[in-house]
């Protein structure tokens, strides 16, 4: 072969296509949505998939998104024309609210924000944790839902997607 390199380039170019369809269609955070963790302290906990997703489930969410943050305003719930513009505004009071729950950091919790609902996902020690947390969450101004999804301990199948191995 007169061009070994642009062999090497094809190859590596077929391994990664190939590699690609082997793991499914790409995921990721299309819509930016507030996504973090808040503490590790059972790192045998399920890590949650968080808002990722395939380009088509983003175009099959695109509408009902649009639909779902004017409704809030138009039902007179939201200032905003669109409920999705409090959520990153929202994430770091979320995240310092949690983090002043007493005890957070024995479990390992993630918060997701989607249209001013904070979903709670994750691992804790105690059910009595869970509902502080939750409570901490709901307490801010701007929070319209909490959605508890945590677990007590890290056996079982937890309550969310988990990621992807």
């Amino acid at each position: 072969m007169k061009h070994p390199a642009l062999l090497s380039v094809l190859l590596l170019a077929a391994q990664t296509g190939m590699a690609q369809e082997t793991a499914g269609p790409l995921k990721q955070n299309w819509f930016d949505d507030p996504f973090f963790q808040v503490s590790a302290g059972l790192p045998a906990c399920a890590m949650p998939e968080g808002p990722l997703y395939t380009a088509e489930e983003r175009r099959l969410q695109t509408h009902s998104r649009l639909e779902r943050g004017t409704s809030c305003w138009l039902a007179g719930k939201c200032t905003d024309s669109n409920a999705y513009r409090y959520d990153k505004p929202l994430a770091p009071k979320v995240r310092a609210a949690l983090l002043a729950v007493p005890g957070v950091n024995k479990g390992s919790v993630w918060v997701m924000i989607q249209r001013r609902w904070v979903y709670l996902q994750g691992c804790v020690p105690n059910a009595a944790l869970a509902k502080k947390l939750e409570r901490a969450a709901r307490a801010l101004p701007d929070v319209e839902t909490v959605v508890p999804d945590l677990m007590v301990g890290t056996r079982g199948k937890p309550p969310y997607p988990p990621a992807a191995n």
